[in-house]
């Protein structure tokens, strides 16, 4: 029975007794511990009455057990059912509540596990953490205890970041609020103030107003404050927040989240419906027969824009199965204004900076193709095609392109930090920690292009300059133009060499049929870069053996001398057995056989350290 299967896998691994006196939430990656929040007040080294051992037995009780020999029931259950007639667990679940369940002995096939007894009470309000952390359901979100579950909800105007993962968080639906209108525009034509009863958001204060009468001084004060997320407001003082928003939960306060006008519909659809009212509202204000012609007039012109669309559909029905906004040239002229900022260029073209409209103003990256060149319609459809059906919080999101005449332009959403090659290769080096979130996020966007997808993609060109930093410093795989999209039950396929030199597999160049796995080379060069901060590729060490960073990473672990390799970065030398295992996962992503490289999601489980790396030597 699945019931009896679970219960002796957790007796073989809770009977073995250990010391338990807190609960603390782990800044994971790393190994550093937030306060705790719960404590069983049993660690007292120096009493009798101190706690030295966990017991779970075989009668399903859970219990400290005390120097003197008594016992401490901190979990105290209710309804004390038979022994014999019931199997019994105690987990430490995701949401950091330690519950114990209980499941019926049945020959019926419906058994089913529910929960006897938890603790703490309430992980919402008991999770703080000093400050620090996101609480019990992630960013952005907040939290509603019910007994022994919790619930997860996003405030208006936000959508769950994963939305099979309610307790991940959650994101805006639209733009940072500075970025919109740069105050051009009055606030309350952008915004509106949405109200949460009963909610809190009480750590990430950065103004204090008041004391306030009422509590529309208090939304008033966000909405005019274009860093302003939610304002909370306790009756008499008011706190302004910005995001992200930590440890959410119930509370005596009011919560204001500021949202963007018309964020819940289609704003484009919405401009073409308020268009087509305002025609028939001229249209019946007129004369009879005036309206019979016009609508002829209309009826006919709407034919002949039909037949073009239908023609244009034919000729290349891949732009517009993806469901993507269709711009004209003249919109993205304008809103480049001529094309004026450019953002950075490539073998294909050169991306612009715009601003585009949707109910409000959103900063875009518009790349354009410089020529129709047969590489350049290859690259468009390529992009298109791979990017256009994906959505991930680790892929930049193609918002829409130009399909007019000559012109192929893809129009992206706006990274504010630039690419990684600018935050791994400047100055100051940034923090260690921050590269291994970074790293972590991209090796997500991998497993999902590889597979997540319904058609697995090969991006075939992974490199610092293909990875945009938003402005949440989460890392956005971008440049889809050399990207390969496999068929179904298709893993390997023919094509010429793709990439850029010092990422590329070997198998590129022995006319071979290529996987995945060169996406996981290109990885392996790359995570190196980020955990040394410095180029796959560099003439400028005088000790030629640090020319090539792969083959140096490989020396340094080796030989034992790991610290080269990050050299004055005391948070990576302070994380020791995390450097050591990403570099031995880096070695083996840029195995020369791909056969022995590791899959994406393995990749990600290694640097998790849910999987023992083994040594490459």
């Amino acid at each position: 029975m699945e019931c009896a299967t679970e219960f002796h896998h957790l007796l073989r691994r809770d009977a073995r007794h250990g010391q338990f006196h807190t609960f603390n939430p782990i800044a994971w990656p790393t190994e550093n511990q937030y306060t705790y929040y719960y404590n069983s007040g049993t660690a007292n080294p120096n009493s009798s009455l101190s706690g030295f051992q966990l017991v779970f037995n075989q009668s399903g009780e859970v219990y400290i057990l005390l120097g003197n020999g008594s016992n401490f029931q901190f979990m105290i259950r209710q309804n004390i059912l038979p022994n014999s007639n019931n199997y019994y667990r105690a987990t430490l679940d995701f949401d950091g509540v330690f519950r114990e369940y209980v499941c019926a002995k049945s020959s019926d096939g419906n058994q089913s596990w529910s929960v006897l007894a938890y603790i703490p009470d309430d992980i919402c309000s008991d999770l703080t953490n000093d400050n620090y952390g996101s609480g019990a359901c992630g960013y952005n979100s907040y939290c509603v205890a019910t007994g022994a579950s919790i619930s997860c909800y996003c405030p208006p105007g936000f959508s769950y970041i994963d939305p099979n993962n309610e307790n991940g968080g959650c994101a805006p639906d639209f733009p940072p609020n500075c970025e919109v209108d740069n105050g051009t525009s009055n606030p309350e034509d952008v915004y509106d103030l949405k109200e949460l009863q009963n909610i809190n958001f009480p750590f990430g204060d950065y103004d204090q107003l008041g004391p306030y009468s009422n509590s529309t001084q208090c939304g008033q004060a966000c909405l005019q404050d274009c860093n302003c997320a939610v304002a909370v407001f306790n009756g008499k003082y008011c706190w302004k927040k910005r995001l992200p928003m930590s440890n959410g939960r119930q509370g005596a306060a009011l919560a204001f989240v500021k949202v963007m006008k018309g964020i819940s519909s289609d704003p484009i659809s919405n401009s073409k419906h308020d268009k087509k009212v305002t025609w028939l509202s001229v249209l019946f204000g007129s004369s009879g027969l005036f309206n019979i012609l016009l609508l002829g007039v209309i009826s006919l012109m709407v034919f002949s824009r039909r037949q073009r669309k239908s023609r244009k559909d034919i000729n290349d029905s891949t732009v517009f199965e993806t469901n993507l906004h269709v711009f004209t040239f003249e919109e993205l002229k304008k809103a480049t204004e001529e094309f004026k900022e450019e953002l950075g260029r490539g073998s294909f073209g050169i991306v612009y900076k715009g601003v585009v409209k949707y109910g409000s103003k959103t900063q875009v990256a518009v790349k354009k193709l410089d020529k129709l060149s047969q590489g350049g319609e290859k690259e468009f459809k390529a992009e298109v095609t791979a990017i256009g059906r994906t959505h991930h919080k680790n892929l930049v999101q193609l918002l829409g392109c130009c399909y007019e005449g000559p012109h192929r332009i893809l129009v992206y959403e706006f990274m504010s930090n630039g690419s990684l090659a600018n935050f791994l290769f400047g100055i100051p080096r940034p923090d260690w920690y921050q590269r291994v979130q970074v790293a972590l996020g991209i090796a997500r966007g991998l497993v999902y292009l590889h597979e997540e997808c319904t058609t697995p993609i090969i991006h075939c060109d992974i490199k610092p300059q293909n990875i945009l930093i938003d402005e949440l410093f989460i890392p956005r795989i971008s440049d889809f133009g050399l990207a390969k999209s496999l068929e179904l039950n298709q893993t390997r396929t023919h094509t010429g060499i793709r990439g850029t030199r010092g990422y590329i597999a070997s198998e590129w160049f022995r006319n071979v049929p290529v996987t995945v796995k060169v996406d996981v080379y290109s990885f392996g060069v790359m995570l190196l870069e980020i955990i040394c901060c410095r180029k796959s590729v560099a003439q400028e060490f005088e000790n030629e053996a640090r020319a090539i960073l792969t083959d140096w990473a490989y020396d340094c672990f080796r030989e034992g001398t790991l610290e080269a390799l990050v050299e004055n970065d005391d948070a990576a030398m302070n994380d020791i057995e995390t450097l050591r295992r990403w570099v031995m996962t880096a070695i083996w992503c840029v195995q020369e056989d791909p056969l022995q490289r590791p899959a994406m999601s393995t990749v990600l489980r290694m640097l998790e350290g849910y999987v023992e790396v083994p040594s490459p030597i």
